[in-house]
């Protein structure tokens, strides 16, 4: 037994995040955890705002500055945790606050093959546009043994040492990756039904919306061809989920299209294309209010999401396959960024 065995490396990652990160380290700094140390290290992906001398201005926060042509969250994280050494790793994003019992909650957790727990991610603001309501409705799953963590995961730094850590050229489903790796040696994953960390979403624009949607259709993708058959078809069915309603759908509508130039009875295709794209919003709406606990109006706003995400996710899944084709992978630019990272669905 060692003095360290208890201590624990925080890895914020970050890019223009002079908004968030200082809120971020306060709460960590804040935390009720005693039985061991915390070192804190804020990793910026490229910022060009104060990002770094806000998180440098903390007493004890080390700050490691990267410069890639292609940021991604897998570089952060990957340089944050080889630049500590304690025995359990937090990773969080810098626009998180960490729950004050957290780290406890999570140590106990640990143990009896168990090398990574995360729990409960809170929306700051579910009511500030619909699209953060409905990013509350996703941000958590069931408690109890996982098939994957978010970017956000208490995990032992043994399990990273021996999976390599994250991969640093994906830019959409990175935590699920790794979680898939993590199982494949062996360890299992838990999700605790406690407080972990909250998180703005700070979405409002459509164009937000169409991007995480579109991202997550890449990461859904580029899961599940690299680790199609090896961890029990994970992420198989959402794919087919997508390509089916999704590029169904949209197949429907341009046969229709096209085909009433030459007959105008081709439009009746627009109706099974109307049926397979709405499902959710035609058919679940009564699911909805029952397992979410929804009223009728919120269940509805809710069930048009998981219709039309699709359409996003189809154009994300196919903008993998074309890039995997080409050997193009989807990359992050740095001019621009901004830290809003949408893994862990």
């Amino acid at each position: 037994m060692t003095n360290n065995e208890f201590d624990i490396d925080c890895v914020l990652i970050g890019v223009n995040a002079a908004s968030t990160v200082g809120r971020c380290i306060e709460s960590i700094q804040a935390c009720r955890y005693k039985r061991g140390k915390i070192h804190i290290y804020y990793v910026d992906g490229g910022s060009s705002d104060d990002s770094v001398a806000i998180a440098g201005s903390f007493p004890g926060v080390e700050t490691i500055e990267l410069h890639p042509e292609f940021p991604s969250p897998g570089m952060g994280r990957n340089a944050g945790w080889k630049a500590g050494k304690s025995p359990m790793v937090q990773f969080l994003d810098s626009d998180t606050v960490l729950d004050a019992d957290w780290l406890d909650n999570a140590v106990n957790a640990l143990g009896g093959g168990i090398v990574a727990v995360q729990g409960n991610i809170r929306e700051m603001n579910p009511d500030a546009s619909v699209f953060n309501w409905i990013g509350s409705m996703e941000w958590n799953a069931s408690p109890g043994e996982c098939d994957a963590f978010g970017g956000c995961v208490l995990i032992k730094r043994q399990s990273l040492e021996e999976t390599g850590g994250y991969d640093e050229v994906l830019v959409g489903g990175e935590d699920p990756e790794l979680s898939q790796r993590v199982r494949q040696n062996g360890g299992r994953i838990m999700q605790l039904d406690m407080p972990m960390v909250s998180h703005d979403l700070a979405m409002t624009k459509i164009r937000q919306y169409w991007k995480r949607c579109f991202r997550t259709g890449y990461g859904f993708a580029a899961v599940t061809m690299r680790h199609l058959f090896k961890s029990r078809s994970f992420w198989v069915y959402e794919v087919i989920r997508i390509m089916i309603r999704g590029g169904g759908s949209l197949a429907l509508v341009v046969l229709a299209l096209s085909g009433s130039l030459w007959h105008v009875g081709s439009l009746v295709l627009l109706v099974p294309a109307f049926i397979l794209l709405f499902y959710p919003l035609l058919f679940s709406v009564k699911n909805f209010m029952d397992e979410k606990q929804l009223s009728r109006a919120k269940a509805e706003i809710y069930a048009l999401h998981c219709s039309i995400i699709v359409i996003p996710e189809f154009f994300g899944v196919m903008r993998f396959f074309i890039g995997a084709l080409f050997r193009r992978p989807l990359r992050n630019k740095r001019a621009g960024l901004k830290t809003r990272v949408t893994g862990g669905k």
